[in-house]
């Protein structure tokens, strides 16, 4: 069995490191300030306090928790620290890839302004993991990435130290000693003696590699001086390379140095360098203590290896619940961001609508009051129209008709039969238009009574000189038509019969009325003597005819030439 080299006591070295760090110049610091948050306060004393006391599983959680709970934005610093404490608990367990994954993760979270004591702390975890994975040069490369870091001369010491075991794995003893020749010289390190016992076991070794008869001095040098200082850890190592040393020359010697290192790693339980004097104590027995030995080997390797896969399955599982569970706030946290943004979006649709609403009722008050002022203004512009007009047929029919009746009565002999009776009649006359012009301005029926009130206003116009004919008035079912649409017939008709009075000199009329599937078509046709279109709009008010189809949505067509006599057609849905 080819035996694997202890070149230094290693893990000690780590810890001799990191306490450094942690205990040096107050600058180098890389606790955590306190933060004035309690959840916080609680989780690291806990964890502190289970890490202190080796109770590695509970103080892997609380660091664990104190990550997961973190924001990276503000606790950048918690979250390297918790990191940098469960990388430490991993190794310490043996669990190399796990710590080396976990102490990865920090290296995002470097940034111009992070204390160099974490940056050492983490390139020196990164050293130890990739040296006991056996990736050599990696190791090398983050020893020297720590070393950069070092701002103090136990650090440099150590992290030298720390490359040239590296080295010294990689069977490259020569420059194993180059890196170490120089730290046996330096007297004025910080715990000279120990740092310098432990450089010169390490260079006894390599030279004892490439057979150079000054290893035993080194070795027993470094053996002295621990012995000296009462270094447990550093006692055992050079028990082991002495065994090794005399492994070859003498058995004995060698058998009872393995011995002596197993006492001290068990006194101090240390399990791996246990298992290394075993290795060597069965090597170097023969018989039924050799298997005594290897049964002993087998039970602790085996022993350790199920505490190790126990630690990293358990430590597995804390970082994967943690995980799950950051996940699942935040996706809680999404769920419950996007239902705040869906209230505040239904908040802002429902102040829109509002916004709507009030803007619509607004206009609709607006464009209320705008028809009301506008039919108001219409009314009293109809009504002064009608003033007008009225005020014109008094003046121009009736009124001179009753100065000649006057005149009449003051020259003429009444006692005269035939002027009596002429009176009369101009008396009667002056009746009718009086009660005609009652009749145009009046109120219009629009009930049952339209219809005969329609005819009754049309057969007025109806005289000596002039008749009047109407078609198909007798089909149209009057009672489904609104009472503004009959309204604006009985005006319209009653214009159009005014203006003809006035202006036609027709004898003949005829109104035809039609129902054009869900419209009313109704045509005006005289044979006077027609006129201009822009003539008898100006003149003749029938612009006021075509003002009031539109208002019911309907279209007004003339068709008049000067002595052609006069023709309009109208029609409107119904």
């Amino acid at each position: 069995m080819k035996l694997k080299k202890l070149n230094s006591p290693f893990f000690i070295l780590y810890f001799l490191l990191f306490i450094g760090l942690l205990s040096c110049k107050k600058e180098t610091n890389i606790t955590p300030k306190p933060k004035n948050d309690t959840e916080y306060n609680h989780y690291f004393s806990l964890a502190e306090k289970y890490f202190e006391n080796q109770k590695n599983d509970s103080a892997f959680y609380y660091y664990n928790k104190i990550k997961s709970t973190s924001d990276v934005s503000t606790d950048n610093e918690k979250i390297i620290y918790s990191l940098l404490k469960m990388a430490i608990i991993q190794q310490n367990e043996g669990d190399y890839s796990s710590s080396e994954t976990t102490a990865t993760e920090i290296l995002p979270l470097f940034r111009k302004d992070t204390n160099p004591a974490y940056k050492c702390a983490i390139y020196n975890l990164l050293g130890i993991n990739y040296k006991n994975l056996y990736d050599y040069d990696n190791a090398i490369y983050y020893y020297n990435q720590a070393y950069n870091q070092a701002d103090n001369a136990l650090q440099k010491v150590v992290l030298k130290n720390n490359i040239a075991v590296v080295y010294m794995d990689k069977e490259d003893y020569q420059r194993a000693i180059q890196i170490l020749l120089p730290l046996t010289l330096n007297k004025q390190i910080p715990n000279g003696s120990e740092n310098n016992a432990r450089a010169l076991d390490n260079l006894g070794y390599c030279y004892f590699k490439i057979g150079d008869s000054k290893s035993l001095d080194y070795l027993n040098q470094s053996l002295k001086i621990r012995k000296q200082i009462k270094d447990d850890f550093g006692i055992m190592a050079s028990y082991i390379h002495f065994s090794e040393f005399y492994k070859d020359r003498k058995p004995n010697e060698s058998n009872s140095y393995a011995r002596l290192a197993y006492e001290k790693a068990t006194g101090i339980n240390n399990i791996n360098n246990r298992l290394k004097s075993l290795a060597l104590l069965i090597e170097n027995s023969i018989g039924n203590e050799s298997k005594k030995f290897s049964v002993l080997h087998l039970r602790i390797n085996d022993s350790i290896n199920k505490v190790r896969q126990k630690a990293k399955n358990q430590f597995a599982k804390m970082k994967y619940d943690s995980k799950k569970e950051k996940e699942e706030n935040l996706k809680l946290k999404a769920q419950k961001a996007e239902n705040a943004l869906q209230l505040e979006q239904q908040k802002n649709r429902n102040q829109l609508l509002y916004f709507a609403v009030g803007i619509i009722i607004l206009i609709s008050i607006f464009i209320s009051n705008f028809l009301v002022a506008k039919n108001k203004r219409e009314k009293i512009k109809t009504s002064y129209n009608t003033e007008i007009r009225i005020a014109k047929k008094l003046h121009d029919e009736l009124a001179n008709d009753v100065y000649h009746t006057m005149a009449f009565a003051e020259t003429q002999d009444l006692s005269n039969s035939q002027n009596k009776e002429k009176l009369l009649t101009n008396l009667d006359t002056i009746y009718s238009r009086t009660r005609n012009i009652s009749k145009e301005n009046s109120t219009i029926e629009t009930g049952s009574l339209f219809i005969s009130n329609l005819k009754d206003m049309m057969s007025g116009f109806n005289n000596s000189e002039v008749n009047i004919l109407t078609n198909g008035i007798d089909t149209i079912n009057w009672a489904t038509l609104e009472n503004n649409k009959k309204i604006t017939v009985y005006r319209v008709l009653q214009e159009l019969l005014v203006n003809m009075k006035k202006h036609s000199q027709c004898s003949l009329v005829i109104l035809t009325f039609k129902k054009n599937e869900n419209k009313l078509q109704i045509d005006y046709t005289d044979n006077g003597v027609g006129a201009a279109f822009d003539e008898k709009k100006s003149k003749n008010g029938l612009q006021n005819v075509e003002n009031r189809i539109q208002a019911i949505k309907g279209t007004t067509t003339f068709d008049t030439k000067s002595n052609k006599g006069f023709k309009v057609s109208f029609i409107f849905p119904i």
